[in-house]
């Protein structure tokens, strides 16, 4: 285990991808016994030999057709006549909009690119600085990880044989209450900065079913995902088939913006996200086989609750040090790592696997947007040219916000578990 610990910061500290950092201490490992060289392909190979695996590529190329197709513009109008005359209407639009954009991609570096790209310009030209609206661009994607359909709830699910249906559905109001404190705190700084509203007036009740019903299209999918998996008509996998030949039929026949060009430069790019995600998910189920037969999981647990048998302050210490892994690991790698282990921590300590599972997936979202490794941060700095330090200056009243959001979800379970416990 030596030998594979220090391989493993080596690598990391030369600046390597996640997934190749934990490929090679694997190698580094199996290779002091020639006899079990060959476990690491077979490892790999095997770890991807999920049935429920293909929903990630399927949601995938769901979110990229959403983007290309137009709907994202649809939905930015929607919004607009809801709390555009909010103080800080555009910031309120980009908040409003990632909870249904966050419905429809999974991915909060999707969601931010999204926004990055079209609502920051038009938040300049406002008068809002750069900084600013990068972070709103940025906090706002992390309802897109906790909202169904989840790529990393559906790795979590996956890896612990936790139900995903459950999953999908306790990440429903999580998300709400961090699009909530998202907007109550845009409407703070807002009024420190004097920032507009991006309309005078009120929209009508004409006018907001008017700009309804042009983004219907793009409203109806998360409506079909919570029926859908309720009604038993598709498992998770099988909707994300369905969601990806709706997005592209919405994008390509009914809004016409994806031609056949689109369509190829659509395929290449969920080809290319999802190859990153499988690599990172085979690398790691190699990894965590070190970690079985080392038997780190036991002397984890061990060390935890020799600290407090009290489950609420074991979680504290996990989300403590979740946050700080956070910062340095991108989100996905740490779920496919610590999930497992921390199931098995939660079972001696009778933490519901959904409550635990979304805790877990929130607390590597926020250590995306943080300083000096945040995957989400860097993908909307590239793309605003903000500087860092301009960015997590401005981020610190909406990182107090989320924080505020975990620590409530982790002390009042039921946030979580009470839609999964009523439909299922």
């Amino acid at each position: 285990m030596t030998i594979a610990a220090i391989a493993f910061f080596v690598l990391l500290g030369l600046g390597l991808p996640v997934g190749f950092v934990m490929l090679g201490a694997s190698m580094a490992y199996f290779a002091q016994n020639p006899m079990m060289a060959s476990i690491v392909a077979q490892r790999m190979s095997s770890g991807l030999e999920s049935f429920p695996l293909l929903a990630i590529p399927l949601f995938v190329v769901a979110g990229a057709a959403m983007a290309r197709g137009g709907i994202a513009e649809r939905l930015y109008g929607f919004c607009d006549t809801l709390v555009g005359h909010w103080r800080g209407g555009l910031a309120q639009i980009a908040v409003l909009n990632s909870v249904f954009m966050g419905a429809m991609s999974g991915s909060a570096n999707a969601d931010a690119a999204i926004d990055a790209r079209t609502i920051v310009p038009v938040m300049r030209k406002h008068g809002y600085s750069n900084a600013y609206g990068s972070v709103i661009s940025a906090a706002s994607s992390l309802i897109a990880p906790v909202m169904p359909p989840s790529i990393a709830l559906i790795v979590y699910g996956l890896l612990t044989n936790t139900s995903i249906g459950k999953l999908f559905l306790g990440g429903v109001v999580p998300a709400l209450l961090i699009a909530l404190a998202l907007m109550l705190t845009v409407r703070w700084t807002a009024a420190q900065q004097n920032l507009p509203a991006s309309r005078t007036t009120r929209a009508t009740a004409r006018e907001v079913l008017s700009h309804g019903k042009a983004a219907i299209w793009a409203i109806a999918m998360p409506v079909m995902l919570i029926f859908g998996l309720r009604g038993g008509w598709f498992t998770p996998t099988e909707l994300g088939a369905v969601a990806a030949v709706y997005a592209y039929l919405v994008g390509a026949v009914l809004y016409r913006r994806i031609s056949m060009r689109d369509t190829f430069d659509l395929l290449s790019e969920s080809a290319a996200t999802t190859a990153g995600v499988m690599f990172i998910v085979a690398s790691a189920s190699v990894f965590s086989l070190i970690l079985s037969l080392e038997q780190v999981p036991q002397a984890m647990i061990g060390a935890l609750t020799a600290i407090s048998d009290n489950k609420y302050v074991v979680l504290v210490i996990i989300n403590i040090a979740l946050l700080l892994l956070g910062t340095v690991f991108e989100g996905l790698a740490i779920i496919v790592i610590l999930g497992p282990m921390l199931l098995q921590l939660g079972k001696t300590l009778e933490v519901d696997p959904v409550h635990l599972g979304v805790i877990l997936v929130l607390n590597t979202a926020i250590g995306s947007l943080t300083p000096p490794v945040g995957t989400v941060m860097f993908t909307v700095c590239s793309i605003t040219r903000c500087s860092i330090e301009d960015f997590s200056l401005a981020f610190v009243p909406f990182l107090l916000a989320l924080l505020g959001v975990l620590f409530l979800l982790t002390f009042v379970p039921g946030l979580v578990t009470f839609l999964p416990d009523l439909v299922f």
